[in-house]
């Protein structure tokens, strides 16, 4: 029998030389606290300070999170703020324009964003310009930050370039920055070019709304799988025939109900075919603000559907793979009960599960099945290093993680 000799081998933390770590390393959060203190140019790499890679306890594993947000917000919010000042974001060679408007009164747990995105593409710059500015004044909500950025092409598929993807997780970072976003309360809607692109982009982004409203688009090849933990609203003209929008509409109804159906804790969506209306619904479709309204993330979720789309991710909620298994198309599967994850995927030769203190109980073991095989098990400890990481990648405090396993999901 194999105590799962050959997976504890394969892990890049191995409970032994932790152990020492612990007796060299007696009070990491302390230690945090000091390099915290130092300026940033004198600080060095955090990751590879030896009490980054202390095991701690629950408790201590708290107080350095708290720590490492706390800091995150100091180094970033006024170099953010500049940028949200200068009314565009700049990635590489692709800068995305933005109005910004904030309505009502900012709840205790922070805003609410509102990413909306305008129809077009495929046309001349002063057409884009033109719808970027209905865009502006096409929905109201009760309360939050509504943005509607403007795309930084003219191309067909505007809203899902490869770009668009990083755009937006820097736009919800500074807003998280400067405006106190809630990282939980993250939304996106988009009409006609814009529902193209909340039909792509929710799925692959899941893990980072709430929920998504899609007005009067085209999903072309994507699939509705990642959708499993989010509200997804889809309102079409019952006679916006063109591309077949309406008849696709209606067969999404039917996908989206058949996967609820098989998955009763997943996939809630409304979808509303509006009666005598063509592409324009007449703000008919505004009611989806309201509904998306409702949904709070889940950050932590106890099952994940992650289905790579042709613009792929190294992160989906507690999935992660390295870059060189980052493949189109490609299928993982995650659920948690009790102390024990399952993990399937017939693509992925290997991937890393991610691990908080919501997820499991990180003082007992934790028992890692692929397929009927069970792979690890054992403690998965916290470190502050894995904590820093996960919050660098994305500037996402909702989602910090504290423990990782590296698991081979096939031989």
């Amino acid at each position: 029998m194999m105590h799962h000799l050959a997976a504890l081998l394969a892990v890049s933390f191995l409970a032994a030389p932790l152990l020492a770590l612990a007796k060299e390393t007696a009070q990491p959060v302390q230690e945090l606290k000091s390099f915290l203190n130092k300026p940033v140019a004198k600080r060095g790499d955090l990751a590879e300070q030896p009490f980054a890679q202390a095991p701690l306890t629950k408790q201590e594993a708290a107080a350095a999170k708290k720590l490492l947000i706390a800091d995150w917000r100091e180094q970033l919010r006024r170099e953010r703020q500049v940028e949200l000042d200068s009314g565009k974001i700049t990635i590489g060679d692709k800068t995305m324009p933005i109005f910004v408007k904030t309505v009502g009164e900012k709840p205790a747990g922070g805003r609410s964003l509102f990413i909306s995105m305008h129809g077009g593409g495929g046309a001349p710059t002063e057409v884009n310009d033109q719808q970027w500015r209905n865009q502006q004044r096409l929905y109201d909500p009760a309360e939050g930050v509504y943005v509607a950025p403007r795309a930084p092409t003219d191309a067909w598929n505007l809203w899902h370039e490869e770009h668009i993807d990083g755009l937006f997780e820097r736009l919800i970072e500074d807003m998280i920055l400067v405006e106190d976003v809630n990282p939980n309360r993250v939304y996106i809607m988009g009409y006609s070019a814009g529902g193209d692109g909340v039909y792509q982009l929710a799925p692959r982004m899941a893990d980072q709304l709430a929920a998504a409203a899609m007005m009067a688009g085209h999903p072309n090849e994507t699939s509705p799988l990642g959708l499993r933990n989010i509200g997804f609203a889809l309102h079409m003209g019952e006679l916006d025939a063109a591309y077949d929008r309406n008849k696709i509409a209606g067969e999404w109804r039917d996908k989206l109900a058949e996967l609820q159906q098989a998955d009763p804790q997943g996939y809630r969506h409304h979808v509303e075919i509006h009666p005598g209306k063509g592409h324009w619904m007449e703000r008919e479709d505004a009611k989806a603000v309201e509904w998306m309204s409702e949904f709070t993330r889940e950050p932590f979720p106890k099952r994940v559907v992650w289905k790579q789309d042709d613009v792929t991710h190294a992160r989906y909620y507690w999935r992660a793979v390295d870059k060189s298994h980052e493949k189109e198309r490609t299928e993982l599967r995650g659920e948690i009960e009790g102390q024990e994850i399952r993990l399937a995927s017939s693509d992925v030769p290997e991937a890393m599960v991610r691990v908080s203190d919501e997820m499991v109980d990180l003082d007992q073991p934790v028992r890692i099945v692929v397929g009927e095989r069970t792979v690890f098990e054992g403690r998965i400890p916290r470190t502050i290093g894995m904590m820093a990481r996960s919050l660098a990648e994305r500037g996402d405090p909702g989602m910090v993680f504290v423990g990782e396993l590296r698991v081979k999901l096939r031989d």
